[in-house]
């Protein structure tokens, strides 16, 4: 069985687990709700492993809204060759609602 690679999992707990890979990088991602008051700030926080395997803080999650008013999520991650935005939408070929996949924009 081949292993998943750039997508995101909202788990039941409302915790994140993923994984975000290129040729430069494969960094597996955590992450945490985030509550702020902040209208701007992620709703999710995300933190990977440096290579000593210290917990890092590499990005978030952020809630936007589509130009009919839906909500959509958006992903900006720290990868260590430069920053990935990405939007997360449904993952190919898969029937779970949680498995969004990472869909890079410039």
């Amino acid at each position: 069985m081949t292993e998943l690679a750039n997508f995101i999992r909202i788990n039941e707990d409302n915790t994140i687990s993923g994984n975000i890979a290129s040729i430069s990088y494969d960094l597996d991602i955590t992450g945490e709700a985030f509550t702020s008051t902040n209208a701007k700030a992620p709703v999710y926080r995300l933190f990977a492993k440096s290579p000593r395997g210290r917990r890092i803080e590499v990005g978030g999650i952020w809630k936007k809204k589509n130009q009919t008013g839906g909500d959509y999520l958006s992903l900006s991650v720290s990868t260590g060759h430069g920053r990935l935005n990405a939007n997360l939408g449904r993952f190919p070929g898969q029937d779970d609602e949680d498995l969004m996949a990472v869909i890079p924009w410039d």
